[in-house]
């Protein structure tokens, strides 16, 4: 039923892909369109002045399941109570919170946040929120397929509220038996967390095992 929502071998075979990774130029953001390319180890990644662009960049980058840097500070912080933690409860706000950067240019355009918030309706798309002080703090979001969570983006309006996100997700994702905690690219941000990266092809492997996995987020 998902295959028949795109034309037959739109996508270009990672595995014959060139570093960067550009695997398909347009289709649509469907919620079988996407989880099919999250399936192949594919995702979108585009701006308002692009037709959607298709990815499976090499090297790859992902967290390893006991990966996460947690600076002592850090965990004090999350010991403290100063933090109140939910999931899935503020989704849309959490998307648009992270798609809210003026100096950085805009990736999480309408189109994709209209199309996330969607998968997050079917159970497909999930958030964690941090609060403080009953106001929204910072968050994360990300797609399941599986035992595969692909992150999308976080963002923080008070000091170390993504990185909190951060740490009840991954807790979350280990309790629930997640295989893959996939951030697609590495960043000075996500280096100093302890993200990697690993080979394409290592992440495809990873990711036939990680989709086959029946756990669930919630």
């Amino acid at each position: 039923m998902l295959a028949s929502a795109m034309p037959p071998r739109f996508f270009l075979d990672p595995e014959c892909a060139d570093a960067d990774g550009l695997v398909g130029v347009g289709g649509n953001l469907s919620p079988p369109f996407l989880l099919e390319a999250y399936r192949r180890g594919i995702f979108p990644w585009f701006d308002e002045n692009s037709p959607i662009l298709w990815w499976s960049p090499d090297p790859r980058a992902i967290f390893e399941m006991d990966g996460l840097h947690i600076s002592r500070r850090l965990a004090r912080t999350v010991r403290s109570g100063k933090f109140t933690v939910t999931v899935d409860q503020a989704f849309a706000e959490v998307i648009r919170g992270c798609a809210y950067r003026p100096n950085d240019g805009v990736w999480i355009t309408p189109e994709m946040i209209d199309a996330y918030t969607r998968l997050h309706e079917l159970g497909h798309a999930h958030s964690v929120e941090v609060w403080y002080e009953g106001q929204l703090a910072g968050g994360v979001y990300g797609v399941t397929v599986g035992g595969l969570f692909a992150g999308e983006s976080m963002f923080t309006r008070v000091r170390d509220a993504s990185k909190v996100a951060l740490v009840h997700l991954m807790e979350r994702l280990r309790q629930r038996g997640f295989q893959l905690f996939d951030v697609q690219f590495l960043n000075d941000h996500t280096a100093r967390l302890g993200a990697i990266e690993i080979p394409r092809r290592e992440y495809l492997r990873r990711l036939r095992k990680a989709i086959a996995c029946d756990v669930s987020f919630v």
